[in-house]
């Protein structure tokens, strides 16, 4: 059975499933997302993965931590911290921050995002073991390198880092979110 996602309205009440290549067909089908940040413990620096060359859309496009859909009934922090576990080799306590939705088509004409996304929030001192079929790279990088290279190589990020990293830079950002120093 092809993969499903749960579709949603504007405030993230989900409707019914469809299937995951049909909702990212033409200008998109809303649809439940999550978002997954981790910071390191001092709140300084965000953990970046690369996307796959094998990623559908925006691939090898640099992005939080990690993303993805959560099952029907899943809910989101749950579904975060497993897809976390499968794409980053990490395990740690998340948080739910903001819901938003955007929209956005794949520059390179695959497809496109229409999501509700659920930032969740994190913190975590290591270094990630990532699957190798999820993740091309990933770096620890500075709130204000990274504040700095979104505004100068856009084109470089996917467009959820885009639109959920400014909703967390607010005072009482992520730290206070994920519980951290």
């Amino acid at each position: 059975m092809a993969r499903q996602v749960v579709l949603c309205d504007a405030a993230g009440r989900p409707t019914r499933t469809a299937d995951l290549s049909l909702a990212h067909s033409g200008d998109g089908l809303l649809h439940l997302a999550f978002s997954v940040y981790i910071f390191s413990p001092d709140g300084r620096s965000l953990l970046l993965q690369q996307r796959s060359m094998r990623k559908r859309l925006w691939p090898l496009a640099w992005a939080n931590t990690c993303c993805s859909h959560p099952r029907l009934g899943e809910p989101a922090v749950e579904a975060g911290r497993r897809r976390l576990r499968e794409e980053m080799g990490i395990d740690c306590e998340l948080k739910p921050g903001p819901g938003f939705v955007y929209q956005a088509r794949d520059p390179g004409g695959r497809g496109a995002e229409h999501e509700y996304d659920q930032i969740l929030v994190g913190t975590y001192a290591g270094e990630p073991t990532p699957d190798p079929a999820e993740v091309a790279a990933w770096e620890w990088m500075g709130l204000e390198s990274l504040q700095t290279d979104l505004m100068a190589r856009p084109e470089r990020y996917a467009p959820w880092l885009h639109a959920g990293l400014p909703r967390l830079l607010v005072p009482g950002g992520p730290l206070e979110l994920a519980g951290g120093e």
